[in-house]
């Protein structure tokens, strides 16, 4: 029973096929490399292909650019459901990571006037990457059970603390030159081989925080897995991993967290817009446990 529409910024690194399988709409962020503009999703283009070329240009040293998704594009996107009769929920990258989601809120109230008779419901995901996709699906999943739009609003409120993000990046170069770590810090972290790990926070304005650092990848990428088997509810969930061009770690994560209990693992490449700031060899894990905010 499809009584509302779901939409999410390209954040939510859906794969084409649950996307489409769902009935999910993805809103593009855009991005400029080398002075040129390019969306970060494309209906008529895999997303595969997009991000493995993506990645290999800012490996050859791209000078990229990102920009949040605008008011505009907000009500552009969402205007043909409620022209249709239908109510529409949106669900953005956290709040402390993108200001995309204050531009969903004020596309909210312009469409409140121009549709009064219509519900727009927007939800800060607390997340990145398929931490958003995670919970997108989610709500699919309640609506094919018939369930309503403001039950599906209620049952985010309650559980997007409990979907837990953990990431870690190969390069802090990247995280330097987007303002995420000084200069000073990214230079002794390379020199000392430091691999930072990352999560999604429980604050009221949720961000990705430090949670540690490690000596080397491989107990960077271990820091994950053990994340997992600390916080993790492993029955009956779908665990979600996205990479940065790095996939046999990826893989090798996923028969690790199988090992430990989950049955189903999403994998994907890690959304281009986010992507560009933490960079190539990038990897994150997604997975419902315990509550964040505790």
């Amino acid at each position: 029973m499809n009584n509302f529409d779901i939409y999410v910024d390209s954040s939510a690194n859906l794969p084409d096929d649950l996307r489409i399988k769902n009935d999910i709409h993805m809103i593009s962020y855009r991005i400029t490399v080398n002075g040129k503009e390019r969306l970060c999703f494309e209906e008529t283009r895999p997303f595969t292909d997009s991000a493995k070329a993506f990645y290999a240009e800012v490996r050859a040293g791209a000078d990229v650019k990102s920009s949040l998704v605008s008011e505009d594009n907000f009500i552009e996107a969402v205007t043909p459901s409620l022209q249709n009769g239908k109510d529409v929920l949106i669900l953005t990258i956290a709040s402390g990571i993108s200001g995309t989601h204050q531009q969903a809120l004020k596309a909210q109230a312009a469409l409140k006037e121009a549709f009064p008779d219509r519900t727009v419901i927007v939800k800060d995901s607390a997340n990145a990457s398929m931490g958003e996709g995670l919970l997108a699906l989610k709500v699919a999943a309640l609506r094919e059970m018939g369930e309503s739009l403001e039950a599906c609003a209620k049952w985010l409120d309650d559980n997007i603390y409990k979907l837990n993000s953990y990431v870690t990046v190969d390069e802090l170069k990247y995280m330097r030159k987007s303002g995420r770590i000084s200069m000073p810090l990214a230079i002794a972290g390379t020199l000392l081989n430091i691999k930072p790990v990352l999560k999604a926070d429980g604050g009221e304005v949720p961000k990705l925080v430090f949670s540690g650092k490690e000596r080397g990848r491989k107990k960077a990428i271990s820091a994950l897995a053990a994340a997992y088997a600390e916080r993790a509810n492993p029955l009956n969930q779908t665990v979600a991993i996205t990479h940065a061009d790095c996939e046999e770690e990826a893989l090798a994560l996923a028969e690790t967290i199988k090992s430990m209990g989950a049955t189903d693992v999403i994998m994907e490449y890690y959304d281009l817009c986010t992507g560009a700031h933490i960079g190539p060899g990038t990897i994150a894990l997604f997975f419902m446990g315990k509550d964040r905010r505790d």
